[in-house]
This record gives C-alpha cells, sequence and structure tokens, in this order.
C-alpha cells in the first residue's frame, strides 16, 4: 500500500510504530555533517553535541531562521549554535544555516551550505537529528530532495517520552505522532514528499 492511500484513524498502534520510527533508527555510523532540524530544544542541542564529542562527525548544521517566532526573536539555527558552544562545540565547527522556516527549507537551504562548506560531491552520510515524532518527515524530505549518493544515519533526540518504545503512553506525544502522521500524508499527497510504499 502506498502512504498516500492510507487512513491513519484505522492503523494500530502497533503499525503507527512501524510506519513513524522503524526507518529511523540510529545505526551509529560516522559522517561528514551533523544537520539540526530547526527548533529551540534543548533536547537537539544535546544530542548534537554528544554525538559531535564522540566523533561521529566533524562539523555541525543548525538550520532554522526566526521565521516561525517573529521578526525580533532570535533565529533557530543563532539560538542552538550557542548552546552548542555552551556544551564544549567549537564555533568554527558549527554551521549555519538562517533562512529556512520549515522542514522542506530545512533541507533546500542546508543544501547550499552544504555545498559552500563541504561539497555536496565530499558528503557520503550525513547524522539526522530533530525529535523522534518528527523523523519520518524529515527521512521523507531528505529523500526526496537531497541527492542520492547521501546516506543518512537518524539520531533522535533522548527525550524521556515520546520514543518508538512509549509514545502513546504520553498525551502530548501521542498527538504530536498522530498530528505529524497527518501531515506527512498530505504532504504526500499535494506532491511535496513522494510517494512509496510502506511497511506496516
Amino acid at each position: 500500500m502506498k502512504l498516500s492511500e492510507l487512513n491513519p484513524d484505522t492503523l494500530s498502534r502497533e503499525e503507527i510504530t512501524t510506519l513513524m520510527f522503524h526507518d529511523t533508527i540510529d545505526d551509529q555510523q560516522t559522517g561528514e555533517c551533523i544537520l539540526v532540524f530547526g527548533a529551540k530544544t534543548i533536547h537537539r542541542v544535546i544530542k548534537a553535541a554528544d554525538l559531535y564529542h564522540d566523533k561521529r562527525a566533524p562539523k555541525i548544521l543548525v538550520s532554522g531562521s526566526a521565521a516561525r517566532w517573529g521578526e525580533n526573536e532570535e533565529p533557530e539555527a543563532i539560538w542552538m549554535r550557542d548552546r552548542l558552544v555552551e556544551l564544549g562545540v567549537p564555533s568554527e565547527d558549527i554551521l549555519l544555516e538562517l533562512e529556512a522556516a520549515n522542514t522542506t527549507e530545512n533541507v533546500l537551504a542546508s543544501l547550499m551550505v552544504l555545498q559552500r562548506s563541504i561539497g555536496l560531491n565530499q558528503i557520503h552520510r550525513l547524522l539526522i537529528v530533530s525529535s523522534p515524532y518528527h523523523m519520518k518527515r524529515c527521512h521523507l524530505t531528505l529523500t526526496t530532495y537531497m541527492p542520492d549518493w547521501i546516506s543518512y544515519s537518524f539520531c533522535s533526540d533522548d527525550r524521556e517520552s515520546g520514543q518508538r518504545n512509549n509514545w502513546w503512553k504520553d498525551e502530548r506525544e501521542k498527538a504530536r505522532v498522530m498530528k505529524e502522521l497527518h501531515s506527512i500524508q498530505q504532504y504526500v499527497k499535494d506532491g511535496i514528499l513522494k510517494d512509496g510504499d510502506v511497511r506496516r
């Protein structure tokens, strides 16, 4: 069955878990850069810093503008960079993307930053950092818009709730997963994301 053909409201908890979390498990490989999708949440920053200090990748790219927060607000990327520096990441190893206001733009705008700073032809693997519930959309967006020779390690943040094994136990995290699933399907139907067969 295609993703566009699913009825999210009829899926079992196990089917939702497989659909939303199966393809986004960290394989522990190293890469050329850690890409952090924008949000002012310390969970993602801590995860990116841990990956950097574990020498999983030599650079961190933080992506995100102030568009969701207002003109006078600090861009997400700047906020994340400052927290990363506080966690011991050298500023020269942090790349900034300051234009993106959503997941699709995170990927598209990061392409130019990666090209200019590293060279897309030099990138074989990116480590992807975001919230657990957001990883499926990150995966689909990356495989829709990024060059097909780049592989990914999906390193969701380490928040206590909202993980593959407990997302349904917290009502807020459960609502996030269900909202995300509906959004993903709509993006597929709108042609923003590529459709494909789903594992259930």
